[in-house]
């Protein structure tokens, strides 16, 4: 039976395991696409808290997705998922539809699923851009970073041509992760 395999192009990328090839997914581009509400507290799944006060901030937490982009591509890790992690992971990545995405990767290994970014992920990060109250965690973007300067130089300068901001500010936010998540549910990207 061959494996499925996930493309991660931002936080999965650290999560590379073995088996992880570098690839390109064409047809896209890199950008901050979904949010999720920190005021909301959902059973097994995460919150933000500031790391200078604790306090629980009313924001909307951006993530990296990926966007339709005729000419674009985007650099990334393809690794194999064993049966049933699939299903973790479609509740590890709330903010996002799983979509196969065999037909657009470089050479792949089998069927290959990429995490994009849900009509109601990326809603609530439009309506939060909209409102002033969108930001990016500090250790989800030093993640990311770490993930691509890992791959190497080239990779990571590939990378690098590919992400900006986008005039979001980062905010050095503690990621707490809810009860009644699953065994090793991790939360979202």
């Amino acid at each position: 039976m061959e494996l499925d395999h996930v493309f991660g192009y931002a936080s999965l990328v650290t999560d590379g395991g073995p088996g992880a090839a570098l690839t390109r997914l064409h047809g896209v581009r890199r950008a901050w696409g979904v949010a999720t509400d920190n005021s909301r507290g959902i059973p097994g799944y995460k919150m933000y808290l500031r790391r200078s006060d604790g306090s629980r901030p009313l924001v909307f937490v951006a993530f990296l997705d990926l966007l339709p982009e005729p000419a674009g591509s985007v650099s990334g890790v393809c690794r194999p998922v064993a049966p049933g992690e699939l299903e973790r992971l479609d509740r590890r990545e709330r903010n996002y539809d799983r979509v196969d995405v065999t037909a657009s990767i470089e050479s792949p290994p089998g069927r290959v699923w990429a995490y994009v970014g849900s009509a109601e992920g990326r809603e609530r990060l439009r309506r939060a851009r909209a409102e002033g109250t969108a930001v990016v965690s500090r250790d989800y973007e030093r993640k990311v970073h770490a993930g691509f300067r890992a791959l190497g130089q080239a990779e990571y300068e590939s990378f690098l041509a590919s992400y900006s901001l986008e005039g979001l500010p980062i905010w050095d936010l503690e990621r707490i992760d809810l009860p009644g998540a699953p065994p090793g549910e991790e939360g979202a990207p």
